[in-house]
């Protein structure tokens, strides 16, 4: 593969750049992490997301780094690469999530980063750039991590129900507001572990481009890996607090039993997929879960119309992040 001539500032720029879309993937995701065990008042606001922090850089010693490797290798052909292509995707990444948190829209940021990728790419040199295999990959898993999510959510709330079914709502507020603080966590777990090495594939497909890092390695620096683990703890540690009502009540009325049903039904789905090597959305992973546990106590417990303004929420965000990073390939171009 031919190696990609640029200068040590360029490269430095481009690697913080990724950092800083990683630090705002942590505070555009952290309301997934966060929101139901905010709204059951399990954990007040900052104590929630210094938990999650801790445990979205605890997913390093974890889970394995399939996923950075889907991103940094199987989206888009390597080839390709240049600091022009990496500008644009990021920057459409980093678009996308500024203006959907802004209005306090749940989407994507990893499907912006894949729309981003797959922008840039086109821009420079068409849809021949692009590796179908690990796109129909990602494709799949926008409809398959909610229904996952979904599935997992109100068959553990029926489970539950079925086991308290003769306790008293108080006894069963009482342990689930200590049993939410574990799922809560195993939730933070699968969203570190999943979301940072979107970032780590970027970095490392820019450090093979450079001649950085050998075609052939199966593993990132570890470098890299550390340092986007800490850059999404960080942006979780500082949390994007207008997207945690969306998502903790306006989907649907969480008590504590159900806050736990849904964090352990979106954190099964989260490992599952990292440990297929899948980038999927948080968001939709929790929604989903959201929904099946509300869908579990009775279909009007969910508010569908909310539910339905998040799902175009998703629909949009590659083709837009695409279209945003395309223009940034094109003034990368002028700036660079």
């Amino acid at each position: 593969m031919h190696t990609l001539q640029i200068s040590i500032y360029v490269l430095g720029i481009l690697i913080a750049l990724a950092l800083v879309f990683d630090f705002m993937n942590g505070f555009h995701d952290a309301a997934n992490a966060i929101a139901t065990v905010v709204s059951t008042g399990v954990l007040k606001p900052q104590t929630a997301v210094a938990m999650a922090a801790f445990f979205n850089f605890t997913a390093i010693f974890v889970v394995g780094l399939h996923v950075a490797s889907t991103v940094g290798k199987g989206t888009i052909d390597p080839g390709i690469v240049d600091q022009y292509v990496i500008f644009g995707a990021l920057v459409g990444a980093i678009a996308w999530n500024l203006f959907t948190w802004y209005y306090g829209i749940p989407s994507s940021s990893s499907h912006a980063l894949i729309g981003g990728l797959v922008g840039a790419a086109v821009a420079k040199s068409g849809t021949s750039a692009l590796v179908g295999g690990g796109l129909l990959k990602t494709v799949q898993w926008i409809i398959l991590s909610p229904l996952m999510g979904f599935v997992f959510g109100s068959i553990i709330m029926l489970i539950v129900s079925w086991i308290f079914v003769r306790s008293t709502p108080r006894r069963v507020d009482k342990w689930f507001r200590r049993l939410q603080l574990a799922s809560a966590a195993a939730y933070s777990l699968g969203h570190g572990g999943n979301d940072a090495q979107k970032t780590i594939g970027i970095i490392w497909m820019l450090l093979i481009a450079v001649g950085q890092v050998p075609v052939g390695d199966t593993a990132p620096p570890l470098w890299v890996v550390i340092s986007c683990y800490t850059a999404i703890s960080f942006g979780t540690l500082f949390g994007g607090w207008r997207i945690v009502k969306t998502m903790g009540q306006k989907i649907t009325k969480l008590k504590p039993v159900g806050g736990f049903c849904a964090e352990t039904g979106g954190a099964l789905t989260l490992l599952i997929a990292s440990h297929f090597g899948v980038p999927v959305s948080t968001t939709h992973t929790i929604t989903g879960a959201i929904v099946g546990v509300g869908s579990a106590q009775k279909m009007s417990a969910v508010r569908w119309g909310v539910a339905g303004n998040i799902v175009w929420a998703w629909v949009f965000t590659i083709p837009a992040s695409a279209f945003v990073a395309a223009l940034a390939w094109w003034v990368g171009h002028h700036i660079m």
